[in-house]
């Protein structure tokens, strides 16, 4: 049975813990309010312009363009998006259990060498390198400070490989923001446009018959308007991963000074026990000594 100086020093250990975790737990909260602003007023612009590109491109077949064609898929990029930290519950694991499946799935498909890697954020890279694989870039410090130039980096990077044929298909990996308590994961395909994915839509099949006035011409417009939407599906997935992994290291962190709490309390009752068993024993040897004189 441990002493009572052991479960005193374990309690002011566990307290100590707790002091660490609910501090956390409010720097994280702090983050979680500023990332999920940004994705609450990004998310309605991106939805919206993702809806009119896929209208327009729905309603002319005469248009041709490479992001609508399917073509057979020889080469493949997988984008994910992970933490370059630690401590968000089963954030990580979950992007590369999900990164892991699809990844063995392509390479059975297309052949190892054939898959390009670009892992957004310290955990996913590390894991990259311990399994030998080779990585396009590093971009961990896009996972900490959400950056528009950088993410417009990237998509370029992605649609001129694309336009290339040096990319016949993309596919993004990360968390979509539901709430603080929930976070879904997504695998979705970022090239070529999956038309109709998205007519599937309630809300975008609504707009889908809209009648647009355009000016200066049809496609001028897609010619424009189609890269800004690339640039902006890229950034939405970034921001909802990073509002995904606030919201994780909250929740992990409020479990864990829970935790603490439960442990301090019986560690407490158990330091009680212990000291009134001491006084108890005290007693019975200063009763037993008097009755032997």
């Amino acid at each position: 049975m441990a002493s009572l100086k052991e479960i005193k020093n374990r309690i002011g250990s566990v307290k100590s813990t707790k002091k660490i975790t609910s501090a956390m737990k409010m720097i994280a909260s702090s983050k979680l309010h500023k990332a999920q602003s940004a994705i609450n007023n990004f998310l309605p612009y991106q939805q919206k312009l993702d809806t009119i590109l896929t209208n327009l491109l729905s309603s002319d077949t005469s248009y041709e363009s490479p992001f609508i064609q399917k073509r057979e898929t020889k080469r493949v990029a997988i984008v994910a998006f992970a933490s370059n930290s630690s401590l968000c519950g089963a954030y990580n694991s979950n992007v590369i259990k999900e990164f892991n499946a699809t990844y063995n799935k392509e390479k059975k498909e297309v052949g190892a060498e054939n898959v390009l890697i670009y892992p957004v954020g310290k955990k996913l890279a590390d894991y990259v390198k311990k399994q030998g694989i080779e990585a396009e870039g590093d971009y961990r410090a896009m996972a900490d400070k959400p950056s528009f130039q950088a993410v417009q980096d990237l998509a370029k990077e992605l649609i001129k490989k694309y336009i290339d044929n040096e990319l016949d298909e993309v596919i993004l990996i990360y968390h979509h923001f539901v709430s603080t308590a929930s976070q879904k994961l997504k695998n979705v395909q970022y090239l070529p446009f999956d038309l109709d994915h998205n007519k599937g839509n309630e809300e975008q099949a609504e707009d889908f018959m809209a009648d647009y006035i355009l000016e200066p011409s049809k496609e001028e417009i897609l010619d424009s308007l189609i890269p800004t939407v690339l640039y902006s599906r890229l950034y939405a997935a970034l921001l909802d991963a990073n509002a995904s992994e606030h919201a994780a290291r909250t929740v992990a962190m409020q479990i864990a000074s829970d935790n603490a709490d439960e442990i301090a309390q019986e560690l407490t009752i158990q330091y009680n026990k212990s000291r009134q068993q001491a006084v108890t024993n005290e007693l019975l040897d200063i009763i037993g000594g008097a009755s032997a004189i």
